[in-house]
């Protein structure tokens, strides 16, 4: 037995589908959801960060002064940490923050989140949300009666009207089914997706 997804409004009532339960009819899991959330979050960090350690810094080669008799610490080399201009410690190093999350995993978390998100009301599909022309008016007349403060569009492939429309509006986001982003999923207040990104969310997640 199916779901049935509200439509945007009433004259859009080509916009109904029916959505398979298996998909979106799901538990909401938050241990899972936190996890994948997390696992995002951490890839999209940069790690590019770099420091040097005392064999990078330039100079050193010789010892500052003699080991004894100067009245002076010993010391062996200018790069040492404890001196102003040496090597650091711990230095920092270019490094990679992704974890690991299996298929399986992904797909469970992310029926989770749209099962929650339809059972909250903020899952609409619209079949007339793509705009006629690049114009952002044109969109924003679409949206107007959507009280959300961030709306996210679900397509099945990205149309140029829709991106460059939608580019100028801060509050709204525009993906395709096939990259969905579990972090811009729960951040929205409102998702709306098209027929056609919604039967391709239940044929990948199935």
């Amino acid at each position: 037995m199916g779901l049935q997804i509200p439509a945007l409004n009433e004259q859009d009532s080509a916009g109904k589908v029916e959505v398979a339960e298996a998909v979106f009819g799901q538990s909401f899991n938050e241990t899972l959801v936190h996890q994948l959330v997390t696992r995002y979050l951490a890839g999209s960090r940069a790690g590019t960060k770099a420091q040097k350690t005392r064999s990078d810094v330039s100079g050193g080669g010789s010892k500052p002064w003699r080991q004894k008799g100067t009245g002076r610490a010993r010391s062996g080399t200018i790069r040492s940490p404890i001196w102003r201009t040496g090597g650091v410690a711990f230095a920092a190093r270019p490094r990679s923050y992704e974890q690991k999350l299996n298929k399986k995993m992904f797909r469970v978390g992310v029926r989770s989140i749209l099962s929650e998100l339809l059972r909250q009301d903020r899952l609409v599909v619209s079949s007339d949300i793509l705009p006629a022309t690049v114009k952002t008016k044109e969109l924003n007349n679409k949206l107007k009666t959507i009280d959300a403060k961030r709306i996210l569009i679900i397509v099945d492939n990205v149309d140029a009207n829709l991106a460059l429309a939608a580019r100028n509006i801060p509050y709204v986001d525009v993906i395709e089914a096939v990259n969905l982003n579990p972090v811009l999923l729960v951040s929205a207040d409102k998702v709306i997706a098209t027929p056609g990104a919604l039967k391709l969310l239940e044929e990948r997640l199935a």
